[in-house]
């Protein structure tokens, strides 16, 4: 059992270090919507023009307040960077570790934040981004507690229906289906629009099934458990799959491959609760005189 269940650390351990890892290249080499927020003038004109005395004109027109906000993102990268490499010593012992992971959660959900803005505070564009910005606390809490609690065991479960149906949301239509979602069925499967988005509803009823799913008792849970890994990693890798172009491939990779990889929490989330049951009821998955086949 201890070996298994250092392996069921090491996804949480995985997880983390790769959302730290891909916001912190993004970050880096390319951008987020910070600006968004700094520069929107019903927040931030009283401040600015209040506590800095900057005119507002002045401020949005700024090329130094520019490279300013540049450098914050980068500096913010840089810090990211420093997060994943931590994760990798991380032993479950060091409070400072925490401290620093904690704080880096709170980093990801103020990233949320900003997406969220940028989506006209459509909230599933938040909560779509749950189990990215609580791996760094599950990665904390597998080292703190029994991974059978009940209350840890349901922690990550509502994360992955919040991340899950918040993606079916908008993959159905009850936000603008994005047209990178449409963009990218197209580019793997090679059918028309109209193909595509019945396949995205199909998909989008899928993933309401998986956030209900996974709360069944008994091994029923196992199903839903085992697509949302499936999908879940189906969706990271669609990113660099779909825009992966080999007359560009090195901007290809370095665009795409960071979101794919902050983006594996999506599947190593469900993947650790499929383990745990593993552990606990391997009765779920083979029969019991050993036949490989499932139940």
């Amino acid at each position: 059992m201890p070996g298994i269940d250092r392996n069921i650390k090491l996804i949480f351990k995985i997880s983390a270090f790769s959302v730290f890892a891909g916001r912190a290249w993004q970050h880096i080499f390319w951008d987020v919507p910070l600006r968004t927020v700094l520069w929107e003038e019903k927040w931030m004109k009283p401040i600015v023009e209040g506590w800095f005395g900057m005119p507002w004109g002045d401020y949005v027109s700024s090329p130094v307040v520019d490279a300013n906000i540049q450098h914050t993102i980068q500096g913010m990268g840089v810090f990211y960077a420093l997060l994943a490499i931590a994760v990798l010593f991380y032993k479950g012992q060091s409070r400072i570790h925490e401290i620093l992971f904690y704080i880096g959660s709170g980093l990801l959900f103020l990233l949320g934040i900003c997406y969220l803005k940028v989506a006209f505070f459509s909230l599933g564009q938040l909560l779509e981004y749950t189990l990215q910005f609580t791996a760094p606390i599950f990665l904390i809490w597998s080292f703190k507690s029994t991974f059978n609690s009940n209350y840890f065991l349901n922690a990550v479960k509502v994360a992955i229906a919040l991340t899950f149906t918040c993606h079916g949301l908008y993959a159905i239509g009850y936000y603008p289906v994005p047209g990178k979602f449409v963009q990218m069925v197209i580019s793997i499967l090679g059918v028309s629009d109209s193909t595509a988005f019945t396949f995205l509803k199909t998909a989008a009823i899928l993933d309401l099934i998986v956030a209900v799913g996974i709360f069944i008792p008994g091994k029923a849970q196992i199903y839903p458990l085992m697509y949302a890994v499936f999908w879940g990693f189906a969706t990271s890798i669609a990113r660099v799959w779909a825009n992966f172009y080999p007359e560009m491939w090195m901007e290809s990779i370095s665009h795409w491959l960071p979101e794919t990889v902050f983006r594996f929490p999506h599947f190593l989330g469900p993947l650790a609760i499929v383990a745990w049951h593993y552990i606990q009821h391997p009765d779920w998955f083979f029969k019991r005189k050993g036949s490989i086949a499932m139940v």
